[in-house]
């Protein structure tokens, strides 16, 4: 067999294997635009945003079609070396950031990550346009140059994607402190399997482009193609929560030398503060009432009133939860039409299986 024909067949291969990436990067897209996901619409104050993010994400893996098209093309080989390292830490950063953060939190990391997605767009729109034109519009000169811009920008996006991982690693830690008040209030589940996926897939994501190797991005394509199904079926039941509730009791060590009617003294004010918050002004309605807007309402540290929370209250979340279910009776009593779901959330609770899961953990704790 002619030694050209053997290359024109490994090339063959080449695109095919980034066809199969391509197949699952659309896969995840329309079973993601098509797939039911009510609660994030009905919610947008519960976590932000809905599946729009990931489609739009995975859609803009049709930019590489060059490569598939046209393997030989060393436009289109600069193009798909370039987008994994480029692109897909952005890509994870600022899905971490979305998925795992309330309105409130995300707004705190919006603008950070719109920056990063135009720094990471400017990086990529000259190779884009290389590798759509028929015959290529950058000079190998432009190109050498732009390999350095390409490495800059990629590590930048990887401390971007770590910046993400931190602040989702403190927000899985908050879960952990009983900080929330709603079973559901954060996926603690659902972070820990995928908050890691930067660091594991990131072997995936340099090897071609460093050794500049087609036959090593072939190989690559098949790994990068599974973590695709497997990262779809991860996040599919991304909206059936875990219970976050704990009997962990707080970290944080008090040191209490007063005497003992200075301390019940101070006792009887922390518990008189977090009364006057949490029950008279109603706020154990908010859905999302979290232990640290109770301590910043109290004038003693977050130690001191998680004690008093524990001492006098049966813990953070049994306090909160149980006041939401007695407001649930009342509220069915004067409401005798209203559906389970609508006096749930009406109570403070994000869903009836939020209610339900309080309420037999209230339960549980009585009859201990």
């Amino acid at each position: 067999m002619p030694s050209n024909m053997i290359h024109t067949d490994i090339y063959y291969w080449y695109g095919l294997s980034a066809l199969a990436y391509l197949v699952t990067c659309w896969v995840f897209a329309a079973v993601r635009g098509i797939h039911n996901c009510g609660t994030p619409k009905e919610r947008r104050d519960y976590i932000w945003p809905d599946r729009k993010m990931q489609v739009t994400v995975y859609l803009c893996a049709t930019i590489l079609l060059p490569y598939v098209l046209n393997p030989h093309s060393e436009a289109a080989w600069l193009l798909i070396k370039s987008y994994f390292p480029c692109t897909y830490f952005f890509y994870f950063g600022a899905l971490l950031f979305c998925f795992f953060g309330t309105v409130k939190q995300w707004s705190k990391w919006k603008a950070t990550t719109r920056l990063a997605a135009l720094v990471t767009t400017l990086t990529m729109l000259p190779l884009i346009i290389n590798a759509w034109w028929p015959s290529g519009l950058l000079s190998q000169e432009f190109v050498n140059i732009w390999g350095y811009v390409v490495v800059a920008v990629s590590i930048l996006m990887m401390c971007y994607a770590c910046v993400a991982l931190w602040q989702v690693w403190q927000w899985m830690n908050e879960s952990r402190d009983v900080n929330y008040s709603n079973p559901e209030d954060f996926p603690t589940e659902y972070a820990h399997r995928a908050w890691l996926a930067p660091v594991v897939i990131t072997p995936l994501l340099w090897p071609a482009y460093i050794f500049d190797s087609p036959k090593i991005m072939a190989v690559l394509f098949i790994p990068l193609a599974v973590f695709n199904i497997i990262l779809l079926l991860i996040v599919m039941p991304v909206w059936r929560r875990a219970a976050i509730l704990s009997d962990a009791d707080e970290a944080e060590t008090v040191i209490d030398d007063a005497s003992d009617e200075l301390a019940e003294e101070r006792t009887n004010r922390i518990a008189t503060e977090i009364e006057q918050f949490v029950d008279t002004e109603g706020a154990y309605l908010d859905p999302h009432l979290k232990l640290e807007q109770v301590i910043e309402r109290c004038s003693f540290s977050r130690g001191y009133v998680s004690r008093v929370f524990q001492e006098r209250f049966g813990g953070f979340s049994d306090y909160v939860n149980g006041l939401r279910v007695a407001y649930y009776d009342r509220y069915i009593a004067q409401h005798p039409n209203s559906s389970v779901e609508t006096a749930a959330e009406a109570s403070g609770f994000t869903s009836a299986k939020a209610y339900q899961k309080a309420k037999e953990r209230l339960s549980q704790s009585q009859t201990r």
